[in-house]
């Protein structure tokens, strides 16, 4: 099996095999964070860094090229933690096991990380290459992109003095993408009340919902994979209708940017009604997976006996929480009525983790027009207070509105074409990327994204085409030396 170091470009894959054997969760990048750092200081270059922990390396430019405009690459230096429940992998310290097959680069029951990894060590790549040509460049690197892109929130105006930038974050070579969704985030506190289990003549089960693909809650969103915690409340809120269940326990999902791909539940039940639950919770397996089959064949439900729980939630309670999880929306809200296939409004009901005197959800919510993404999250506001429940809302991210006059646009458009003998695609895409934000902070900034081939990142299927690496990375040399 080749080495990762073996591929090409060798430059920027020996970086990738250096990004992964370091820890970057969201929110946690202080190692990757020393390993850019460390390698701005070896090979004497400028370096700057913000409060926020953005850092900016900045390389002059190649003789010759001194008269060029000044361009800055950009990426975010976290990733996605997600793997599945089978497997024992610390993200605090583990690195991520790969493997290759044939075109393929993938992990190993986890997140490869490869979102954006590829685009961080096509950056440290370009600053270590000296025989290259090209402007001045400004190198640079976010934090906590993944988790409410905090780290461009956080950028000030005298970090960047470039009117030109290549983000690195795009994930379909052939696409240069031009514009991208807003989103903001809300959070449900609901409060609940407990009793104890009657003490005799009860049973408890365990209901895990598994198998599902998960997914990029922006891009994979109009696949319409299965939410793991949307199905189980739909059985339990279905199994609540005819028999005396109560839960005790319910969890589902990790990230706020993934479809949850697990959730499981802990439930009392008269000991006489254990079979009739068993098997309604199986018919309803059997419906779903012929709703679903198609896009998450691998779905299925598990369900074990379990020692008796001490407390369940009250019947008010535990009514009110399978009535808010069941529904609360999720998916595709709205398709654009301008661009062909793209959707315009979503949300992601992400997470579910009931506690001790409360039940915490969690749900992520784009759009590429304000006042529907607003509108969106007005009617999770208004499902939130039926309930009794409170609600905080993180300030919403803005989209990247398409500028089709671009010259960059132009410009890359053409290098494609002669590179590559095919057009472009010039599309805008339902995620969030920092173009938005930064886009905002410097007026007249001259955008576009682009990347090699990424398929379902935020999820352990996450997969790197490696031949388009290699082709996207020349693309970026091309365009640094033409930019004029």
């Amino acid at each position: 099996m080749p080495n990762i170091t073996d591929l090409e470009p060798k430059l920027l894959w020996k970086h990738f095999n250096e990004i992964r054997k370091t820890p970057r969760c969201s929110k946690h990048e202080e190692k990757i964070r020393d390993y850019v750092l460390s390698f701005g200081k070896k090979q004497d270059l400028a370096v700057k860094t913000d409060k926020a922990g953005n850092i900016v390396i900045t390389k002059p430019a190649s003789p010759g090229y001194q008269q060029k405009p000044c361009t800055i690459l950009q990426g975010h230096m976290d990733m996605v933690c997600e793997k599945n429940s089978d497997i024992d992998h610390d993200f605090s310290r583990d690195p991520i096991p790969v493997l290759i097959k044939g075109d393929i680069l993938t992990a190993q029951g986890t997140t490869l990380g490869a979102d954006n990894g590829i685009g961080i060590a096509t950056g440290l790549a370009i600053l270590e290459d000296t025989t290259l040509k090209h402007g001045p460049l400004e190198v640079l690197f976010t934090v906590d992109e993944e988790t409410g892109l905090t780290g461009a929130f956080a950028i000030k105006p005298d970090l960047l003095t470039g009117k030109l930038m290549l983000n690195l974050d795009s994930e379909d070579f052939g696409v240069i993408t031009v514009g991208c969704a807003g989103g903001g985030d809300s959070q449900i506190n609901l409060p609940v009340s407990r009793e104890k289990t009657r003490d005799r003549g009860m049973t408890s089960l365990k209901i895990v919902v598994t198998g599902l693909r998960g997914g990029h809650s922006g891009v994979d969103i109009h696949e319409q994979r299965g939410n793991a915690i949307k199905l189980l409340a739909r059985i339990l809120w279905r199994a609540t209708q005819k028999f005396s269940l109560r839960v005790s326990d319910l969890q589902g999902g990790n990230k706020h940017n993934a479809i949850p791909r697990e959730s499981w539940a802990m439930i009392s039940i008269p000991s006489s009604e254990k079979n009739d639950v068993i098997a309604l919770v199986r018919d309803q397996e059997e419906d779903i997976r012929m709703e679903i089959q198609p896009i998450d064949p691998n779905f299925k439900v598990e369900i074990t006996l379990d020692t008796q729980v001490e407390n369940v939630l009250t019947s008010e309670s535990h009514n009110c929480l399978l009535n808010l999880l069941h529904g609360l929306p999720h998916g595709v809200q709205k398709m654009s009525y301008d661009i062909p296939d793209l959707v315009e409004t979503s949300t992601n009901l992400a997470t579910v983790c009931l506690k001790e005197n409360s039940a915490d959800i969690s749900l992520s919510s784009r759009s590429s027009i304000a006042s529907a993404l607003q509108n969106l999250r007005d009617q999770i506001r208004a499902f939130a207070t039926l309930a009794g429940a409170r609600i905080t809302e993180e300030k919403p991210y803005p989209g990247w509105k398409p500028n089709l006059d671009s010259p960059l646009l132009q410009l890359s458009k053409n290098i494609f074409k002669d590179m590559f003998s095919q057009e472009s695609k010039v599309e805008a895409i339902h995620a969030g990327l920092e173009c938005g934000i930064i886009g905002e902070k410097f007026p007249g900034m001259d955008m576009i994204s682009i990347g090699p081939t990424i398929k379902y990142p935020h999820s352990p299927e996450e997969q790197v085409h490696i031949k388009t690496v290699e082709k996207f990375y020349k693309y970026v040399l091309r365009t640094l030396e033409k930019i004029s």
